[in-house]
C-alpha cells in the first residue's frame, strides 16, 4: 500500500485532494497532516473520516524533529505538499509567519524526504504552489511556466522562495519533484476571509461586502474540484522536475464578479433584483495589489489531457447553492466551533 502524505489536508484546498484521492485509490494510504490553524478544520473531511485508508496527524511542518519522525513512522512514499499560509492581508501584517511555514517548513519537508528516500525515484515529492509568484500582469497575455518570478507580497515572496527551494533539490539531489502553479480556486469548504464565501456570508446576513479600490483587479477563477483533479494527473503522470500552471480559464474583475454573485444570491434568497448590490462597499486598495492574474494552462492539457470542467457562471451557483445548504458548516467556522473543538480533541498528540 502506497502511503502518500497530504500537508494541510484540513484546509480548503488540501480537503478535496484528500477526498478526491481517499475516495479514487482504496489501495493508497492517504496520511492527512495539518496544524489545524483557523483555516484548518477537520469538518471538511467528516464524509472520509471513516474511511480504512484515511488518517490524520496534527503536527507543524516547521517542527523538523516531528516531520522526521512521521516519516520514520509511517514509511513515507511520497509528499503532496499544500500547508501553507496563504492570505495576502496576513502576510503584510505578519510576514515572519510565511517565512517560517511557507520557506522554512518546505525546506523541512525537502530534507526529511531527500534523506529518508535515498535518490529513490519512485518516490515523489509534489509541491502545490501560486501563479502569484510571477507578479503581475497588464491587461494582455497570460503567464506561462516560462514567466519569471515577480512577487510583490510577502504571501507570494515566500512562495517564491520555496518553489525555487523545490527546484535546488531537484538538480542539486536528484529529488524527484514537481510543481504546479495554480490560479484563484473557488468552490465548497472555503474559508469565510476569502472573498467569494465572505462575500456569500455576509450577503446572506446583510452586512457590508467590501472590495479593494475600484473592484478593478482581474483574477481567473479555477473550480477547487478540477484543481483536485489536475492535482491527481499531475502526481501520477508527471515528470520528475517538470512545472505545470493550472487555471480555469475564467478571467473577472472582481467587481464584476461581485455584481454577478448578487445576482445569484438575490434569485437564491427571493430578494428584489439588485438588493445585495446595495450591500457592496468600496475599501482602500492593498498595499501592492496586483492588477491581473491569468494562466496559460496549455501545457497542462497538451501533455497530460487536462482540462477545467466548469464555466465560472456553473461553478459560482454550485459554490453558492452549497454554503446555503451547509448554513451549520459556515455559521460554525466563523464562530470557531470546529476549530476549537479539533484543537480539544488532538491537543497533546
Amino acid at each position: 500500500m502506497k502511503k502518500i502524505l497530504v500537508t494541510g489536508g484540513a484546509g480548503f484546498i488540501g480537503s478535496h485532494v484528500v477526498r478526491r484521492f481517499v475516495n479514487t485509490y482504496p489501495n493508497y494510504q492517504i496520511i492527512n497532516l495539518d496544524k489545524l490553524t483557523y483555516a484548518g478544520n477537520l469538518a471538511n473531511l467528516q464524509d472520509v473520516e471513516s474511511k480504512p485508508n484515511y488518517q490524520f496527524v496534527k503536527g507543524d511542518i516547521v517542527d523538523a524533529d516531528f516531520i522526521d519522525n512521521l516519516f520514520n513512522q509511517e514509511n513515507v512514499d511520497a509528499v503532496i505538499h499544500l500547508a501553507a499560509e496563504s492570505h495576502v492581508d496576513r502576510s503584510i501584517s505578519n510576514p515572519i509567519e510565511f517565512v517560517m511555514t511557507n520557506v522554512v517548513g518546505t525546506v523541512n519537508l525537502l530534507n526529511t524526504a531527500r534523506n529518508h528516500w535515498k535518490n529513490d525515484q519512485n518516490k515523489r515529492f509534489y509541491h502545490v504552489s501560486t501563479d502569484e509568484v510571477y507578479g503581475t500582469l497588464g491587461e494582455t497575455g497570460l503567464f506561462t511556466e516560462e514567466t519569471p518570478y515577480d512577487p510583490h507580497s510577502p504571501y507570494s515572496a515566500s512562495k517564491a522562495g520555496s518553489d525555487h527551494f523545490v527546484r535546488a533539490y531537484h538538480d542539486t539531489y536528484r529529488l524527484n519533484t514537481v510543481i504546479s502553479n495554480c490560479s484563484n480556486n473557488y468552490g465548497s469548504h472555503h474559508f469565510p476571509e476569502k472573498l467569494i464565501p465572505l462575500a456569500i456570508h455576509n450577503i446572506k446576513n446583510n452586512k457590508p461586502v467590501p472590495v479593494y479600490g475600484k473592484g478593478e483587479n482581474i483574477r481567473d477563477w479555477l473550480w477547487v474540484e478540477d484543481h483536485a483533479r489536475a492535482i491527481d494527473v499531475i502526481f501520477h503522470q508527471a515528470k520528475p522536475g517538470s512545472t505545470y500552471n493550472i487555471g480555469g480559464h475564467n478571467e473577472w474583475k472582481n467587481i464584476d464578479l461581485i455584481r454577478l454573485l448578487c445576482k445569484i444570491m438575490d434569485e437564491k434568497l427571493g430578494r428584489p433584483d439588485g438588493t445585495s448590490t446595495e450591500l457592496i462597499s468600496f475599501v482602500t486598495d492593498r498595499a501592492g495589489h496586483d492588477l491581473r492574474y491569468a494562466i496559460d494552462s496549455s501545457k497542462l492539457q497538451r501533455e497530460l489531457g487536462w482540462k477545467p470542467s466548469l464555466q465560472f457562471e456553473e461553478g459560482l451557483e454550485k459554490t453558492v447553492d452549497w454554503y446555503l445548504q451547509n448554513e451549520d458548516w459556515l455559521n460554525d467556522v466563523t464562530s470557531g466551533h470546529y476549530q476549537s473543538y479539533y484543537q480539544q480533541q488532538y491537543a497533546g498528540r
